[in-house]
């Protein structure tokens, strides 16, 4: 309350002189003021006055409702002719005026923070004529500021870090506060920063804001973590201004201040003699304050009986140092090992410590303990080989264990069958001594890894086990081959010296040297005229044409024999017969029979031409049974009116007769009437087969017959209809010979079978061509 009463006479002082110097100044300008002009068309212009009002100030947070200044014009008189008019910011709400007197009011309380002054504007205007009596004027109303707002730091929480073992005097970090009173009017935005809990160790610029450290040497190990409480006060710190605090939390980092330490002079650890390589004995620890990476520990092993049974590593999650197996143990050679074990701090900083300092050594003592072990192979692998040839019976190697005990029991080995289901070896359980039992072959299985166990007699738990590795060593006992089955053509238009096809061998064997085959031909006394080999000497050879014009007509397959020689030991070989067909090869040399690009072809006629080729074959299909079916009606009358005239009418000139021996009469039957000239001579083929079927009919069918009858109709009605048929002065002839003659057939026309004939018959040249043969 002091304070505040201090500030409202420092501030009644401050204005007092400027309100009497502003009404003094406005009282000097109204005697200037007043004076007469003249307008342009000569009448008198009223005195210009103006307006008496001092720079008006309102206190912030003042809650009652009082007069704070007075606007006025010097033309006023006190008689309220004239009314005032308040306009602007703030106007009618927060401030207001006596229309009468031009007093201004405040309405509300103010916020200096929120709004440091206001723009209004006055005017006085008289209430009879409403004319303006002053123009508009501008005046500001500032708000005055007083300490109503406590400060604020800014960007919390304060968090920092510092190293341990720093200095005094090492800057920690920087806070800021801020206060929204104004801070050029007094002191109520000026702060004053203290420590209220830190200290001794942390100080405190008081105005910057600035923590340093004021305790020299701390040690993260006894004290990590501070909390400094800092206050900020306004008002210079003086009584009666606002404070505020806030807390910051420091934290020491890590540095290498600390070595490491054993706990014990002497650690003392077991193990067994059976223990495999690799097994953990045991773990030890040199512990160390510091952490992170200063806290990294290597260890190093100082065998004092010069061995290296052992190796320590550490832990990079404990840093623990772990003592490893590294050598098998043998509780009868040795029984016990003293080993010195050193730490030392991976990363050394000389700033704290010396480097011996940094480094710590204890002692270990590890002993052996004895177990009765199984039976130990003489190898870890034994690797054999043996020939496919090898007899039953043959000796292909020995295994030898024995028991590493001071007992020295016997031994007893067995064959695992897992490994030899086929039981190809057996062993001599007394002595180990492998045996091939059953016939080897390479070709089948080229090697067998077999199990075999060892088991002391008197402790059948007690065993180990070792693998066999037995090669199987090959012999010629394979002949080479070709290499596949070879499709080979040869073309019509081939020329002496072409290659036909270019041929290969296998052969199961695997010689050492590899492979070398020797292609020939059989030896003969006559040279082959068509093809030869020649051998490429690289386990190929060609098989080449001897000549050309090769025919289909001529010939359709030729075999030839290829010989093929091994270079093992025996020499072996072989015999294959390769086919090769005559072929009337592409222009491109592809036989379209034989060759993927003769399917190809086949299979390019596209969709569009599919379709038409089965439409034209359905169109012909359906036009061939019409037509059957309209012939098949006239063919029946054609034969009616055959049987008629065989019975009514007189016979031709020409006739065809036959005879049957002594009971069957001649009878005639009327030939064709005169065709038309044919352009078209008979097929050879047709007139063959036809003659066939008469021969072999007429040994078994009587003219009288129906059979024979039906046949004779059925020829000349074919006569009628064929186009190709011999001329009509042609003759045919049916002759039957009877059945049931002792002497037999006189024809020549004597058949064995009515489907294969034996001899061949040559008819007489038709229509005068001589050049012209007829075959059948």
């Amino acid at each position: 309350m002091y304070g505040c009463s201090v500030l409202h006479v420092l501030l009644i002082f401050h204005i007092l002189p400027v309100w009497l110097g502003g009404n003094l100044q406005i009282s000097k300008q109204q005697q200037k003021k007043i004076r007469s002009t003249k307008a342009p068309n000569g009448s008198h212009l009223r005195v210009k006055r103006g307006w008496i009002w001092s720079q008006i100030f309102v206190e912030e947070e003042d809650p009652t409702l009082r007069k704070i200044g007075q606007i006025k014009s010097d033309f006023d008189t006190g008689d309220f002719t004239i009314k005032y008019i308040l306009s602007g910011e703030g106007a009618g709400e927060i401030f207001t005026i006596d229309e009468h007197t031009g007093d201004i009011y405040t309405l509300q309380r103010l916020d200096r923070e929120q709004k440091a002054y206001y723009k209004l504007q006055a005017q006085a205007i008289n209430r009879r004529s409403k004319q303006p009596i002053e123009p508009e004027s501008e005046f500001i109303i500032k708000v005055l500021d007083i300490n109503d707002n406590a400060p604020a730091f800014l960007n919390e929480p304060y968090v920092s870090s510092i190293p341990e073992m720093c200095s005094t005097g090492t800057t920690v970090i920087q806070m800021t506060a801020t206060d929204a009173d104004d801070p050029m009017f007094g002191n109520n935005a000026k702060l004053i920063y203290s420590i209220l809990q830190g200290e001794p160790y942390f100080s405190v610029e008081p105005k910057t804001g600035i923590i340093v450290t004021s305790w020299p040497n701390m040690d993260r190990e006894a004290k990590e973590t501070h909390q400094v409480v800092v206050q900020v006060k306004d008002m210079l710190g003086l009584t009666g201004g606002y404070t505020t605090t806030t807390t910051v939390t420091i934290s020491l980092t890590d540095v290498n201040d600390n070595g490491p330490m054993f706990q014990h002079n002497l650690y003392t650890f077991s193990v067994s003699e059976s223990a495999p390589v690799g097994t953990t004995v045991g773990r030890i620890m040199a512990e160390d304050r510091d952490i992170g990476m200063n806290a990294k520990i290597n260890y190093s092993l100082e065998d004092l009986e010069e061995s290296s049974t052992f190796t320590i590593q550490t832990d990079p999650k404990t840093q623990e140092g772990i003592i490893i197996l590294a050598q098998q143990l043998d509780y009868e050679s040795k029984r016990r090992f003293v080993i010195a074990v050193e730490a030392i701090n991976e990363n050394i900083d000389t700033r704290f410590l010396s480097v011996s300092e940094f480094r710590d050594r204890t002692t270990l003592k590890i002993i052996v303990t004895n177990v009765d072990e199984p039976p130990v192979f003489s190898e870890t692998l034994y690797r054999w080989k043996v020939l496919e040839s090898t007899p039953i019976r043959t000796e292909v190697g020995t295994v030898y264990a024995r028991d590493i005990d001071t007992n020295n029991n016997p031994i007893r080995y067995s064959i695992t069958q897992s490994s030899d289901t086929r039981q190809m070896f057996r062993i001599n359980p007394s002595n180990g001594t492998v045996y091939v039992a059953e016939p080897l072959d390479r070709e089948t299985s080229a090697w067998h890894n077999l199990t075999i166990t060892a088991k002391e007699i008197k402790d059948e738990q007690l065993f180990s086990s070792v693998s066999v590795l037995i090669t199987v060593m090959d012999v010629n006992d394979n002949v080479p081959t070709l290499s596949r089955d070879y499709q080979l053509y040869v073309c019509e238009d081939t020329q002496p010296g072409e290659i036909i096809e270019l041929i290969s061998a296998t052969d199961m064997d695997d010689p050492e040297g590899g492979h070398h085959f020797y292609f020939s031909m059989i030896p003969d006394k006559h040279i082959n005229p068509n093809f030869t080999i020649r051998d490429n000497q690289d386990n190929t050879a060609v098989i080449l044409a001897r000549r050309s014009t090769f025919s289909q007509h001529d010939r359709m397959q030729y075999h030839l024999p290829v010989v093929i020689k091994d270079s093992g030991s025996p020499i072996l070989s072989s015999t294959t017969t390769l086919t090769i067909s005559v072929c009337m090869c592409q222009p491109s040399g592809q036989c379209p029979s034989n060759s993927v690009e003769a399917k190809a072809l086949s299979l390019d006629v596209s969709m569009l031409t599919v379709l038409g080729l089965s439409v034209c074959l359905i169109i012909f299909v359906v036009l061939s049974t019409i037509i059957l079916a309209m012939q098949k009606p006239k063919m029946l009358c054609k034969k009616k009116l055959a049987m008629e005239e065989l019975e009514t009418e007189e016979f031709s000139d020409k006739v065809m007769g036959f005879a049957l021996p002594e009971t069957v009469s001649c009878q005639n039957v009327s030939l064709r009437p005169h065709p038309r000239q044919r352009e078209h001579r008979l097929c050879r083929k047709d007139v063959a087969a036809s003659i066939r079927m008469s021969l072999c009919h007429s040994r078994l069918i009587g003219p009288e017959d129906d059979v024979f009858q039906q046949f004779m109709f059925d020829r000349l009605a074919e006569a009628d209809e064929d186009s190709y048929a011999p001329t009509f002065d042609s003759l045919h002839t049916y002759a039957f010979e009877g059945t049931g003659s002792v002497t037999g057939s006189l024809s020549s026309l004597e058949f064995d079978t009515c489907v294969s004939p034996v001899h061949f018959l040559r008819l007489s040249p038709w229509q005068g061509e001589a050049e012209d043969e007829t075959l059948f």
